[in-house]
């Protein structure tokens, strides 16, 4: 398997950049859609970063012949691997819109294991327990119900679609207050390049319509 770039190699590089200007770059790069909107965090103003580790949730059965085959805690090491700092949890929910794929108790974990946080077109319950942990986490909405009633997970480390993307593991994840961004690992060097570039071209076309303006005046 081709190694993940190192995620703390590139983050110096994240400076001046944004989502839009990502989901920019990723448009010039790629014809598929790579941004996610509408997304709710209990931990604003931190901005999410990293190589993705995925984990699929589908609608509960109560008769799995193996439940434990089935567990959060199972797959969520299998998702992470061996080497989890740095890293973001993908969950896609395929089951009720609104369901919690996990809350404060599940991801204890994460802040163990150092990961940069986590993505779902799921809910998230216990806001308040989240902001004392140190990633960033990006979600739906928050919802007071237990998630392990209504949806549960099934693989980890396999393509999923999270809402309208599709995320392959080690695929690298953006998110700040804006939306999110999928970034393929093979054009990250030239997204990140052309991102810089793009927000250079805003900044002196803004500078160029403001300068006029109190030229004119």
């Amino acid at each position: 398997m081709q190694l993940v770039p190192d995620a703390r190699a590139y983050r110096e590089r994240l400076t001046g950049v944004s989502s839009a200007s990502l989901a920019d770059a990723l448009a010039r790069l790629r014809a598929h859609r790579a941004h996610l909107l509408d997304l709710v965090t209990p931990t604003p103003g931190r901005v999410l970063f990293g190589p993705a580790a995925t984990l699929a949730f589908v609608p509960l059965r109560d008769d799995a012949p193996d439940p434990k085959a089935f567990s959060f805690d199972r797959l969520y090491h299998e998702a992470v691997g061996p080497d989890p700092a740095g890293r973001v949890l993908v969950c896609a929910n395929y089951g009720p819109p609104t369901a919690a794929v996990a809350g404060g108790k599940r991801l204890a974990l994460m802040e163990r294991d150092g990961l940069a946080g986590l993505l779902t077109n799921g809910r998230l319950r216990d806001f308040q327990e989240l902001r004392e942990y140190g990633f960033a986490a990006y979600c739906t909405g928050e919802t007071p119900y237990a998630g392990s009633r209504e949806v549960m997970p099934v693989a980890a480390r396999v393509p999923v679609a999270v809402g309208p993307v599709t995320v392959f593991p080690g695929d690298f994840v953006y998110a700040d207050g804006a939306g999110a961004v999928i970034l393929p690992r093979a054009d990250l060097d030239r997204a990140l390049e052309l991102a810089a570039s793009i927000e250079a071209e805003d900044a002196r076309s803004v500078e160029a319509v403001l300068g006029a303006s109190r030229d004119g005046r």
